[in-house]
């Protein structure tokens, strides 16, 4: 995102305006929230189809809250994150429902036989040791390095204070250093 700044003055008007019916503001809304929501719903939910059914909802959600507060991406990943442990609820109250992946996927841009390779082998390490972590951490760990979001708004999303963030990211990242063998293949 180029200037969240901006963009956070900007969305709720842009959600004023689309319930007042300017499907214009609904292009730009998605253009700005769709493909990270996508992915950070697939982190919880496993697949492309409930990812999207999941995205699907919460910009509903959204759009019909009363109040949309200045803080709209963090008040967004909340709604998503709410979401996706209710469908994630529901399905453990359901055993025919596939299981829940340990892992969240990775985007990136790949080019090349090889570059795609040496980045899928990578990958595979990553996702190990990243599984290796307890929930808590691995999620505050996608928030701030996957979506990118403050450790106060990651403190907004998850609930917890923001001492509590940065005590899950430090010993989150500080396993992870201490687990560096496996990145290297051995």
């Amino acid at each position: 995102m180029p200037d969240d700044n901006r963009i956070a003055d900007l969305t709720p008007s842009l959600v004023v305006r689309l319930r007042a019916g300017d499907p214009d503001a609904g292009s730009v809304l998605d253009r700005l929230y769709r493909r990270s929501m996508v992915r950070f719903c697939w982190g919880y939910l496993g697949t492309d189809p409930d990812a999207e059914d999941a995205v699907q909802e919460i910009f509903y959600k959204a759009i019909k809250a009363t109040v949309v507060p200045d803080n709209f991406r963090a008040w967004l990943y909340k709604i998503a994150r709410n979401h996706c442990l209710n469908i994630i609820r529901n399905r453990a109250r359901r055993p025919d429902e596939q299981e829940l992946p340990a892992e969240s996927r990775l985007y990136a841009e790949m080019t090349g036989n090889v570059t795609r390779m040496v980045r899928e082998e990578l990958r595979s390490r990553i996702m190990h040791l990243i599984g290796t972590l307890p929930v808590s951490q691995r999620e505050v760990l996608r928030l701030r390095y996957v979506e990118e979001l403050s450790r106060s708004d990651i403190a907004f999303v998850v609930g917890v204070s923001e001492s509590v963030v940065k005590s899950r990211l430090f010993e989150g990242i500080k396993k992870l250093r201490g687990q560096t063998s496996l990145l290297e293949g051995e």
